[in-house]
């Protein structure tokens, strides 16, 4: 797919990080680009800033992300490309002892759902509905009607203590991205799913500078934080090389992550 601004996309998370990236992106080879994102405030001046239509946006609601695909495409035409970046995590243990008092605990199943929810659920909601939406599109060279991405995590394939959740929820993701691919194949949509490392976002950035340092330093190579904008690269790559379909690549820097 050539990247123009006749082309539409719709990138969810699109307010930082991954996602703002990608936007960016995007942007500069002239695509029109729809934001998706519960932060109106970062929304709205990523949006200003990169000449994009922001459109608050809940994954979890059915009715929030029907809206958001009605606005974006009042505001930019029929999407052919959508990035999958909206996601959360958390970091609880299936079953713990104090060890102050002993006392038991095991993984509240409400968190462990908001969780699948978001990250899982939330993406196969926006690939449903933007899929049904590129039907309706006249196919493009060697048939193709659009491009989707997903993001999962490296967490997928090696989650660490307390990512039971979070783990799941991503290897859901890598583990739809085939069947997906499959039930999309005959209409001309490819789907392509990303495993990013430990990536220099605004939720790292909050943590103290030994603790960045400790995790690049734990990079086989190179040693150091992924950059956004190398998911980006990778995004682009995805939907721009007509024959990348179907596949669960990690974008990790070798990286094999400890129990803890």
């Amino acid at each position: 797919m050539q990247l123009d601004d006749t082309i539409a996309a719709i990138v969810t998370g699109g307010a930082s990080g991954l996602g703002e990236a990608t936007a960016r992106a995007l942007r500069a080879h002239g695509v029109k680009v729809a934001l998706f994102d519960m932060n109106v405030a970062r929304g709205t001046e990523v949006a200003a800033e990169i000449g994009a239509t922001f459109c608050e946006v809940n994954v979890t609601s059915e009715d929030s992300v029907d809206a958001g695909f009605a606005k974006a495409r009042a505001a930019n035409g029929q999407e052919r490309i959508l990035v999958n970046c909206a996601g959360t995590g958390n970091a609880i243990k299936t079953a713990s002892r104090d060890k102050k008092t002993g006392e038991i605990k095991h993984f509240p199943l409400d968190a462990f759902n908001m969780i699948i929810q978001i990250n899982l659920v939330g993406t196969f909601r926006c690939i449903a509905k933007s899929a049904a939406g590129m039907l309706s599109l006249d196919p493009l060279e060697d048939g193709e009607r659009g491009a989707i991405i997903n993001t999962a995590s490296v967490a997928a394939e090696d989650g660490q203590m307390g990512q039971a959740a979070y783990s799941a929820s991503k290897g859901g993701v890598v583990g739809m991205t085939l069947p997906i691919a499959r039930d999309l194949m005959g209409e001309g949509i490819r789907v392509n799913t990303i495993l990013p490392g430990i990536f220099n976002t605004p939720l790292m950035n909050a943590a103290p500078d030994a603790v960045k340092d400790a995790l690049a330093m734990s990079v086989p190579f190179p040693k150091r934080l992924g950059k956004p904008e190398e998911y980006a690269q990778l995004a682009l790559t995805m939907i721009t090389n007509g024959y990348f379909n179907g596949e669960d690549v990690r974008l990790d820097g070798a990286i094999r992550m400890a129990p803890r």
